[in-house]
């Protein structure tokens, strides 16, 4: 009998978890719809409210009006609960965000990539902190989004030779000492599929691929609802992919100087091939979104990334892809229809295909998501 000893604290903080997370996805609410909601007494969900109040994790906010009766007292979670920072890296430039434990943003910061990868992670962190009144005691976790992933086995970041200074065993220890928070450094386009699996395109699939057609080129494989990593942290680094009239990338990911270098599938279809495509057409585009307003471009990127995509799903057989990243968003509707045609009979499945449709940065959102999760359940875990 000993073990049922614990079983009421159990109930109590499993209740106390489904009252915050309502408070997140709903908003303010009054005892009575947080009773209703969880299946709650009047008694215990005010019992529950007292307890999270004093623990700090919500605070009465307002009253319930125009309605008969005595008015009402509205609840929601604390936002001073925790802070989060989530951070997105580019070969130029490194975007940080704070925000609270309800996702709001309260500062934000833009700086220059630089040699040393944890000097611009803490400059960044530092600034969108600044912005936000805070301090660094006060971040809970810490999530940053990089091309690349970091091999579970060495800690060692991987697939991304053109972020010089990123690579060292020892980054991750060395920004958890200096931020004084967890840290995790995940791949950006797995970050971008958690955004569209929570957010986006792909809130309705559990099995689908994220493919980020941008400078470079990748994918993230979601199946059963799980990120699909692989042994070395490599899943999904489709841009090194062989195929016909691309020149091969020997050597692999670490011999390759630049991230539109030494062949593969991003040889063909990164944002230098799309310029490279629109000038061949005696074109003079200034970015992709001007290369992608001429349909024979249009037609020739959507037969390249045809081709490639046919060797992904041949293989995963999604039942959704998502083309994210600028080229995608830059060729839109148009682009994916004639991929979409493209791609007819180059693969037994059909797969759906749909463009991105996450507002902003879907790398930013995903690591912010992800450190939000992350916080929650420490936070929320009053047992």
């Amino acid at each position: 009998m000993a073990g049922m000893a614990g079983t009421p604290r159990v109930l109590r903080a499993m209740n106390d978890r489904a009252a915050l997370e309502l408070l997140v996805s709903h908003g303010p609410l009054t005892r009575t719809q947080i009773g209703e909601l969880t299946g709650l007494s009047k008694p215990t969900a005010s019992q529950l409210l007292g307890r999270l109040a004093a623990a700090g994790l919500v605070r009465a906010t307002g009253n319930v009006t125009g309605r008969p009766g005595p008015s009402a007292q509205l609840y929601e979670v604390n936002p001073a609960a925790a802070y989060v920072a989530a951070l997105s890296v580019a070969p130029g430039w490194v975007t940080a965000v704070v925000a609270d434990i309800t996702g709001a943003v309260v500062g934000e910061e833009r700086v220059a990539a630089g040699s040393v990868a944890a000097r611009v992670v803490v400059a960044a962190v530092d600034g969108a902190l600044g912005k936000a009144g805070l301090s660094r005691e006060e971040l809970h976790g810490v999530v940053i989004g990089t091309p690349g992933a970091l091999d579970p086995r060495t800690g060692e970041l991987r697939y991304a030779p053109h972020l010089p200074g990123w690579h060292a065993r020892s980054l991750l220890g060395e920004l958890g000492d200096a931020l004084g928070a967890p840290v995790v450094i995940e791949n950006d386009v797995n970050l971008a599929a958690l955004a569209e699996q929570y957010d986006g395109s792909a809130q309705d699939h559990d099995d689908f691929v994220l493919v980020w057609v941008d400078e470079g080129v990748g994918a993230a494989i979601v199946l059963g609802g799980t990120l699909l990593r692989g042994a070395t942290g490599g899943a999904g680094e489709i841009g090194y992919m062989p195929l016909p009239g691309a020149p091969l990338a020997r050597g692999g990911p670490e011999a390759t100087a630049a991230p539109d270098a030494g062949g593969g599938f991003q040889s063909l279809v990164g944002r230098p091939a799309v310029l490279g495509i629109a000038r061949g057409l005696g074109l003079d585009p200034a970015d992709v979104a001007e290369a992608l307003a001429d349909p024979h471009v249009v037609d020739e990127v959507a037969r390249r990334l045809a081709t490639g995509l046919a060797a992904v799903v041949a293989v995963v057989d999604p039942e959704l892809v998502v083309l994210s990243g600028s080229i995608a968003q830059a060729g839109g509707e148009r682009l994916r229809v004639r991929v979409e045609e493209e791609l007819t009979g180059l693969a037994l499945p059909r797969p759906q295909l749909r463009i991105s449709d996450i507002e902003g940065d879907p790398i930013l959102t995903g690591a912010l998501r992800t450190a939000l999760v992350q916080a929650r359940n420490t936070v929320f875990d009053t047992g």
